[in-house]
């Protein structure tokens, strides 16, 4: 399984743990605004408000907090100017790294995400330099404990589905077409399929084969981005041995 869907699955665990932790919540309201304010805030008519909706609601987030962000976004109570942030750069063994957030200081997020890259063995590139590696892709991982491998396959594929594959004894990863992520998903959940991720995701073209201190490197790094409040996700494209991420 390449790194990156196995760091799909880390970021989803470790998004549960840290949803206790106020920043989290922080993290959440930003999302929830930024979708409001661009999409409307209507969850039946705004896919990205309706996945950030639930995923508050995953982290026990109060129905309140999440009215008011939603109002915060269609104006309709006041607040500070949230932009989003793209950044772009390389990490140890030459990873290709994009970080997606959002915040209300563009110069003081922009400066810490260049210093944490330098920090860990890693450094942040003008915008473009590592975009043409990814490409936008809906990606679904559902454990395979309980789960009938050829019903899976059989619907997904009549769903159309663009791949779906089992590289390990954990999920099967199943990829789609952007605009066929919310029909398959909603499909997936009327046949009781369970899923452990769900998203559109930026998946990689290629990816970087890394392994000891090197490995070791680019998930500190990783995480230490994903930890940082204004980050929203990070996506790299190693590729890490199974035994170096399950010490994760």
């Amino acid at each position: 399984m390449s790194g990156h869907s196995r760091w799909a699955g880390i970021k989803h665990k470790k998004a549960i743990v840290d949803a206790k932790k106020g920043k989290a919540f922080t993290k959440l309201i930003k999302e929830i605004t930024i979708a409001a304010r661009m999409g409307g805030g209507s969850p039946e008519t705004n896919p990205r408000l309706r996945k950030a909706i639930e995923d508050g609601r995953e982290a026990n987030m109060p129905q309140d907090n999440i009215k008011k962000a939603i109002q915060r976004g269609t104006g309709e109570l006041p607040g500070a100017t949230i932009e989003e942030v793209r950044y772009e750069g390389y990490g140890p063994g030459g990873v290709a790294i994009i970080v997606e957030g959002s915040t209300d200081n563009k110069n003081r997020t922009t400066s810490e995400i260049r210093k944490m890259f330098s920090e860990h063995g890693g450094n942040m590139g003008e915008s473009g330099c590592v975009s043409w590696i990814f490409e936008s892709k809906g990606y679904i991982a559902v454990p395979k404990k309980g789960v009938d491998e050829e019903a899976l396959t059989n619907l997904a594929i009549e769903l159309g589905a663009e791949d779906i594959k089992s590289d390990d004894d954990l999920v099967f990863e199943i990829t789609t077409a952007p605009h066929d992520f919310e029909k398959i998903k909603t499909e997936l959940q009327k046949n009781k399929f369970p899923m452990e991720t769900a998203e559109v995701t930026l998946i990689p073209k290629n990816t970087v084969p890394v392994d000891g201190d090197t490995a070791r490197k680019c998930l500190e790094l990783m995480e230490a981005l994903e930890d940082h409040e204004d980050v929203k996700t990070a996506y790299a494209n190693f590729d890490i041995p199974q035994e170096v991420l399950q010490k994760k």
